[in-house]
């Protein structure tokens, strides 16, 4: 039987960038229609034919594209989602040679419209970085020396599509994000896309003796923020147990686990899947730890009856604030510890090899909620 990998895609910014490029085109003397662009992925430095589902000029200075979603092999809910962009020529940047040195910024505004999301705090549009510069750099190309214009990028399902996300947990609200760190995205959820993952572990294992395993894009941004050289950083998707068994074997000597703590308690419950589809568990993990940890039967029902874990998060800061009492502390304290515990247990078991594991879990706020004493000496020796 033949062992194929899985077809990677592109991340939401590419058609984004590629309908902009589509609209902009459709302004230019003598072009009536686009079927296909050519996008500069900058990260990784290579170029995408993007298709073009329809682009058209709706007046003399602005246009509108779409293209659709592909992201591959993967369990995404963006799959085939129109990505709509709008371009309008605005007024042309006067100055003489003086207009060479303005800034793709100030030539090149970019807007959220429906669909994209926003941050609670501030109410700016989730247009992250990558997304900026793919725009910015690939439309400036394209304008002429003294034009200026403003993109409007639309996704009509965005805010449906939202309310299947975990996009509140981390402060986006009525919408999808343009996120990513990359053009292609990489087919986190099927079964092939483990192989390439113990590749590149495989590969990693060889330089360090201490690797930090960052189930999403959030943990892996957060880590750089933080300092973590990203050679040692290992993104495992929702494949955390068959990648920390491959460390074991491969004789890793220390992983720090770093992570949103709605995906990483599971592991506290000896969960090592983590997609949401094959197991969830959180308001049972959080409410058992609770009510270990002593509190009150009528908290412990809240706790259950949160809707996420966010919420069960706030519950318990609130308890805090209002009865001056250590709940966070003392319940996220020991969900870390057991899962630095039932981590190394498991690597024991199916590897018969001794491997620490420490561990960190952060919040919506992209702010850490806990250290276990082992991920804290980690993080110190890597940043």
């Amino acid at each position: 039987m033949t062992k194929t990998q899985p077809r990677s895609g592109y991340t939401l910014p590419v058609f984004a960038c590629a309908a902009a490029l589509a609209a902009l085109r459709c302004l230019r003397a003598g072009i009536q229609f686009v079927d296909m662009v050519s996008v500069d992925l900058l990260e990784p430095a290579i170029t995408a034919e993007i298709p073009i589902e329809q682009a058209a000029a709706l007046t003399a200075n602005t246009a509108l594209a779409i293209a659709r979603s592909d992201p591959g092999d993967n369990l995404d809910l963006t799959q085939n989602t129109p990505v709509w962009a709008m371009v309008a020529l605005g007024e042309r940047i006067t100055g003489g040679e003086r207009v060479r040195g303005v800034e793709d910024e100030e030539r090149i505004v970019i807007l959220g419209g429906e669909g994209i999301g926003r941050h609670a705090v501030g109410g700016e549009a989730a247009i992250y970085n990558y997304a900026q510069r793919l725009l910015r750099a690939n439309l400036s190309r394209e304008l002429q020396l003294n034009e200026k214009i403003t993109v409007t990028i639309v996704l009509p399902s965005g805010r449906q599509l939202a309310a299947r996300t975990s996009n509140a947990a981390f402060g986006v609200v009525e919408g999808l994000s343009l996120l990513g760190t990359t053009g292609i995205s990489q087919p986190l959820s099927a079964p092939g896309q483990l192989e390439v993952y113990r590749e590149q572990l495989q590969h990693k294992a060889q330089q360090f003796d201490c690797l930090v395993f960052c189930i999403g894009e959030n943990g892996l941004d957060l880590a750089r923020n933080l300092g973590i050289d990203r050679e040692r950083l290992i993104k495992t998707a929702n494949w955390l147990g068959p990648l920390l068994v491959e460390a074991g074997l491969l004789g890793v000597p220390s992983i720090l686990l770093f992570g949103y703590h709605g995906k990483l308690m599971k592991l506290a419950a000896g969960i090592f899947h983590t997609h949401h589809h094959l197991a969830d568990g959180r308001r049972e993990i959080l409410t058992a730890y609770c009510a270990t940890a002593g509190m009150a039967a009528g908290e412990c029902a809240a706790i259950f009856a949160a809707a996420t874990a966010e919420d069960a998060l706030k519950h318990l800061r609130a308890l805090d604030a209002a009865t001056g009492s250590n709940w966070v502390d003392r319940v996220y304290g020991e969900i870390a510890r057991q899962i630095d515990a039932r981590s190394s247990e498991y690597i024991f078991t199916h590897s018969e090899r001794r491997v620490r594991v420490g561990s960190v879990m952060f919040g919506r706020d992209r702010k850490i909620i806990v250290k276990t004493e082992i991920g804290d000496t980690f993080l110190t020796q890597i940043c």
